[in-house]
């Protein structure tokens, strides 16, 4: 494993690697993803071996052009092309129709097929030098935080990963907004880095939110995104239970609690959800950094952004909840 940092030289150095069917990590906004050459069969499943992925969690195609959206997907609704032109490049990720150059392992046999397009320099160019659409989740172990660093990809990952490109922090912080179109309706199946409602902005309806039981798009699972250690909600568990242990808080705002938490994380100050979102992965790596074995986190306001701050903490949460039953 090399961790590099992102300048054009090593851009190209992991665009060969790409070719070469290996595997290569690498900044986007959201998050920082494990990148094959998706077209490949072969080298997709590199990815599901690396991150300990189950094989029905299909992965994202990472593209740099809009027009390259036609040569994997079917585009069988004109209000595609008016969201892609409003937030391409960007958080978004599209669950469209799959043209046959797909492979079936990178869409866990779909018909349909995960793409996006990502606000990231070093991305773009990335896809742009591999000349391949880049199959890319998130660049951590199946089920664990996701990386917003290159650091936190090293320590996850390591060996597994031939490159890690260093591009600094991820600005948005959270996976992208997943969605998809059928029967004239937009489906949410994943909120993340663009708020639902800037969506419906757009398209002029309300984002329904899917019921599907099939996973066609990652983030679907019950239980996901979860810190090494237990963590609870503050107003579902007393941390008076666990004052002998080594605890840690998660807050949005404010410290109104009169627990002695060992360590205390505020997302923002200011009350900002996007500064929120950006804080949310980097400072449950630094609880499990600081050995705290307790984790407890405040609720935050589910609109805007906080839609995707309690997805993923919901989706931690349940991993404990199910193991404590």
């Amino acid at each position: 494993m090399e961790l590099l940092t992102a300048d054009s030289k090593n851009i190209l150095k992991a665009a060969q690697i790409i070719k070469n069917g290996g595997l290569v990590a690498f900044p986007t906004e959201t998050v920082y993803g494990l990148g094959a050459d998706g077209l490949s069969s072969a080298a997709a499943a590199k990815i599901f071996e690396a991150k300990k992925r189950p094989s029905f969690n299909p992965l994202i195609l990472h593209i740099a052009d809009k027009e390259d959206l036609e040569k994997i997907c079917i585009i069988n609704s004109e209000l595609i092309y008016k969201v892609i032109d409003k937030f391409w490049p960007g958080p978004l990720t599209l669950v469209l129709p799959k043209k046959n150059i797909v492979p079936d392992i990178v869409t866990a046999g779909n018909t349909t097929v995960a793409v996006r397009m990502p606000d990231h320099k070093v991305a773009a160019e990335l896809i742009i030098a591999s000349e391949t659409p880049i199959a890319a989740p998130s660049a951590n172990v199946f089920t664990k935080l996701s990386p917003t660093t290159a650091k936190h990809v090293a320590k996850q990952l390591g060996e597994k990963v031939d490159i890690i490109l260093d591009g600094g922090k991820s600005r948005v912080g959270v996976e992208s907004t997943i969605i998809s179109f059928e029967n004239g309706e937009v489906y949410l199946l994943r909120p993340g880095g663009l708020p639902a409602e800037d969506i419906e902005k757009v398209t002029g309806k309300l984002l329904v939110k899917t019921k599907a039981k099939k996973i066609t798009a990652p983030g679907m699972l019950p239980f996901h995104y979860a810190p090494s250690v237990p963590i609870y909600f503050l107003d579902e568990t007393n941390p008076n239970e666990f004052e002998n242990k080594k605890t840690g808080a998660l807050l949005f705002s404010k410290t109104d609690f009169k627990f002695n938490f060992s360590s205390i994380k505020i997302l923002s100050e200011k009350g900002d959800f996007i500064e929120a979102a950006a804080n949310l992965f980097s400072f449950l790596h630094e609880f499990e950094n600081e050995g705290i074995e307790i984790i407890f986190a405040e609720k935050v306001e589910e609109r805007g952004l906080g839609k995707a701050i309690m997805d993923r903490l919901k989706k931690a949460v349940k991993k404990y909840e199910l193991n404590r039953e």
